[in-house]
């Protein structure tokens, strides 16, 4: 990643370099950083959904059903700290001691919950975890950006996508027969020593890699990490707000909205507000599809069983189809994405998303048959398979040494940010109309306004070095 004068990156203005097949990311010299890298962001997907799966029925045998929530909420905020202290850090050093150290965060933490005695302990075992977890995945980036040719970094982001949605179809039955056969703890145990032997395959390439970039960091670190703590506790704060009935709830998930608004804006790229092209469009898109997608994600089974009286597993079969498509689309934007382009490739997502949402939306209100948000909830996972690695190519090909770590966090904050916004608003408005087919039309036309919403950065993408 050389080459570049980086104020042409941050305005979008690097000519596109003619594409070529380039190596195989699956041989050699790249076989085992791919495979360690891979297995990596695929534990730590494992983990949510296998945590999520199994919490039950370690808050009944932990007596901890008060800390309930936050020991998911919990690991978030950590993890938006985790993200801006490993892209701080990766701009000082490099990414090897960043990815170490949130690779340990991460074992340790799950090794506290593999050994908890009470709910408590568990929970600190997940704060400590959820500080690697969200360090682990920005480190992983830049060592993606440091190691592979820019005409490859596609497709290790397409095998990345691949690594989240495997997860979530053998996930929830596999971590349910390990709790059921043997005992919850060794979720947790399990997937630590996976954690080890993964990081075992990527240590090798670390050690030539430079520890310290070729242009000066960016600095304000000490301030990053307390606009970092103050973004994490907002946002616990909103999704909290949940909990509180009536206009209060609205009012404190407004409040808690304005400091997480205030607060992020130092932690995203400069003009990130004006939708400027290039990097900030990407990290707004970003954000407003993450919203779209993961916020109405979790009322698709619940309308099933609700309206159609599926059962919770049946219910499953529209995310399930949404995996698929997804982990199909993003080995085609990997492969074929500089072809199609960033502007096509967006625009063909976005308009996916939007169909998706719109068919659960008029499924809703209209009583349309259950077959309607099943088959095009697949539709969902098509546009999000093309356009979320993409944004993630785009944001290392726009980064320079001094800047991959910000960059990286940037991508991950605002994912994470807008996901979890978007589920606070949509579970106010949705309780507020008690649940009813209004309220799921409701839910699905919040995310439909941010999947067209998403088509106005997506048509300021520009071009970068990701071809």
């Amino acid at each position: 990643m050389s080459g570049v004068d980086p104020r042409a990156a941050a305005s979008g203005q690097v000519p596109v370099v003619p594409a070529t097949a380039g190596p195989s990311i699956w041989r050699r010299p790249y076989l085992l950083t791919t495979l360690g890298a891979v297995a990596l962001i695929f534990l730590a997907a494992l983990q949510s959904l296998a945590v999520t799966t199994v919490m039950p029925v370690v808050a009944s045998d932990l007596n901890g059903e008060a800390l309930y929530a936050v020991a998911f909420s919990g690991t978030f905020a950590t993890a938006v700290i985790g993200m801006v202290a490993a892209g701080a850090w990766s701009d000082r050093t490099g990414p090897v001691a960043p990815l170490y150290t949130a690779a340990l965060f991460f074992v340790a933490g799950l090794a506290i919950d593999a050994l908890a005695g009470d709910m408590t302990t568990l929970v600190v075992g997940r704060l400590i975890m959820g500080l690697g977890s969200g360090g682990q995945v920005v480190a992983l980036y830049v060592v993606v950006a440091r190691v592979f040719p820019a005409r490859v970094q596609g497709r290790v982001m397409a095998a990345f996508s691949a690594a989240w949605i495997v997860p979530s179809l053998v996930g929830p039955v596999l971590a349910g027969a390990v709790a059921q056969y043997l005992h919850w703890r060794w979720v947790f145990a399990g997937i630590a020593i996976l954690t080890v032997a993964a990081f075992a395959m990527i240590a090798p390439s670390l050690r030539g890699l430079r520890t310290s970039p070729e242009e000066p960091h960016m600095g304000g670190i000490a301030r990053r990490l307390l606009f970092a703590v103050v973004v994490a506790v907002g946002a616990l704060a909103l999704s909290l707000s949940g909990e509180i009935e009536g206009a209060l709830g609205w009012l404190a998930a407004a409040a808690s909205l304005v400091v997480v608004a205030a607060s992020i804006l130092p932690l995203l790229p400069a003009r990130t507000i004006r939708l400027a092209r290039g990097l900030p469009s990407v990290i707004v898109m970003r954000g407003l599809i993450a919203g779209a997608l993961f916020g109405a994600e979790i009322y698709v089974p619940y309308l099933l069983i609700d309206r159609f009286g599926f059962s919770p597993t049946t219910a499953g079969a529209g995310l399930t189809v949404a995996a698929l498509t997804w982990a199909a689309a993003a080995e085609l934007s990997g492969r074929f994405g500089d072809r199609m382009g960033n502007r096509r490739i967006a625009l063909l997502g976005a308009a996916l998303l939007a169909v998706a949402l719109t068919a659960c939306m008029l499924t809703a209100a209209l009583g349309l048959p259950a077959w309607v948000p099943i088959g095009f909830w697949g539709f969902a996972g098509l546009g999000m398979g093309l356009v979320y690695p993409r944004l993630t190519v785009l944001t290392i090909a726009y980064s320079s040494a001094r800047n991959q770590g910000f960059n990286s966090s940037a991508l991950q904050i605002s994912d994470s940010v807008g996901a979890s916004a978007t589920m606070a608003v949509m579970g106010l408005a949705f309780t507020a109309l008690g649940g009813a087919s209004g309220a799921f039309a409701a839910v699905f036309g919040i995310g439909l306004l941010l999947a067209l919403a998403a088509l106005v950065p997506g048509l300021r993408l520009g071009h970068a070095r990701e071809v």
